[in-house]
């Protein structure tokens, strides 16, 4: 159905171009606020009209969904849709942190396909993190496969986070960068056992982690513990919760008081 190879390549250039702007590596960056707390940059720009133009050519049927497009209701009709984020942690991006990756998945019937990652400014002897997961078939990060966290128990767990509310202060914080795609990823790597958000987010954010972190044997849902759906109307959901498997349950009922609080 789809060159993976290609895929891959047009990821990887994606991650480049991002990179040859980054202001880490001492370039000046434009930016600005598309609203209140919600920064943009030209390199996202770039970045968003690289990836539109060729996924649309490598895939000219699927549709198209975008942090940095304006939407467009047709692709409610396509089975096939991308789902891009340019740069997720834009926050960390201009200021030249590294906690940010492109972000891309292939949405066939509201159910993840294909998922990459791409922080490129992380591990640069490495060239970067590579992450990609494929349904059915599991999920690697520059090439070693992904297991999930498995811890047993939600007291202890690893939360990518900078500080912790006070009924949470049995957990333990890890380093939290600002891409919450990188810190659903990191459950799916062993690095985090549990990331939890109470807010409203968007489907381009959280696609290709949610299926990276399934495929390594996490679990994935919304805050209130039900399953992730792709390419609706109203195109976002509320909160996202990534753990192992033993501690999911746990986690929504510590949650739930809160996820009602704010989601109403």
């Amino acid at each position: 159905m789809i060159d993976r190879h290609r895929l891959e390549a047009i990821v990887r250039e994606a991650g480049r171009i991002a990179l040859a702007g980054w202001p880490g590596d001492g370039h000046v960056l434009d930016h600005w606020e598309k609203s209140p707390g919600n920064p943009v940059c030209a390199i996202d720009l770039e970045v968003d009209s690289f990836l539109r133009h060729e996924l649309r050519a490598l895939l000219p049927a699927a549709g198209w969904l975008s942090e940095e497009t304006t939407d467009a209701p047709e692709r409610l009709g396509d089975s096939l849709v991308w789902l891009v984020d340019p740069i997720d942690g834009t926050r960390d991006f201009i200021r030249g942190r590294d906690g940010w990756a492109v972000s891309v998945a292939l949405v066939n019937n509201g159910r993840p396909l294909f998922g990459h990652l791409y922080a490129p400014a992380r591990r640069r002897d490495e060239q970067g993190e590579f992450w990609f997961g494929e349904a059915g078939k599991g999920s690697w990060r520059n090439g070693t496969r992904l297991a999930a966290s498995r811890r047993q128990s939600l007291a202890g767990a690893r939360v990518p986070a900078r500080k912790l509310a006070p009924e949470d202060i049995d957990l333990q914080t890890v380093d939290q960068p600002n891409s919450i795609a990188l810190r659903m990823a990191m459950v799916a790597a062993d690095e985090a056992d549990l990331l939890a958000t109470l807010r409203w987010g968007y489907e381009w954010d959280i696609a290709a982690a949610g299926l990276i972190a399934r495929e390594a044997g996490a679990v994935v849902t919304d805050a209130f513990g039900q399953p992730l759906n792709y390419n609706k109307h109203d195109p976002r959901a509320f909160g996202v919760l990534v753990t192992s498997y033993a501690i999911h349950g746990d986690a929504v009922e510590r949650l739930a008081d809160r996820a009602r609080k704010f989601s109403a």
